[in-house]
């Protein structure tokens, strides 16, 4: 559910005092805990560390992103992959292409190192 238009977005207050009357290249990464802080028109330059859980992932912020919250581009599961006995075969068949281009590519620099 949206927040409801009487009360406004929510902003984190201490977010907006950290990038006060600084410029967004100057200053460093600004760290912060607050996920549900929606990005607002004034933290369109700044480099964000938001808090994920288990570390820090740093996130500029763009003019596309004003609306959103912070958290939307601090993903909080890590994507390992699907895997099997398909997804093996394909890898190893990648691999093995892989060997055979640089073989060839090798091959090739030989060749006109001789000539």
């Amino acid at each position: 559910m949206t927040r409801s238009l009487k009360k406004g977005p929510y902003v984190d207050e201490r977010l907006l005092k950290k990038i006060a009357g600084k410029k967004p290249l100057e200053t460093g990464m600004i760290k912060t805990w607050s996920r549900a802080s929606q990005i607002s028109p004034e933290m369109v330059g700044f480099n964000f560390g938001v808090h994920n859980g288990k570390t820090h992932v740093e996130v500029l912020v763009t003019e596309d992103m004003v609306g959103h919250r912070l958290g939307e581009f601090s993903l909080t599961r890590k994507f390992v992959r699907h895997g099997g006995k398909m997804q093996k075969e394909l890898e190893a068949k990648k691999k093995e292409s892989e060997i055979a281009a640089a073989q060839a590519a090798k091959a090739s620099t030989a060749d006109t190192k001789k000539k």
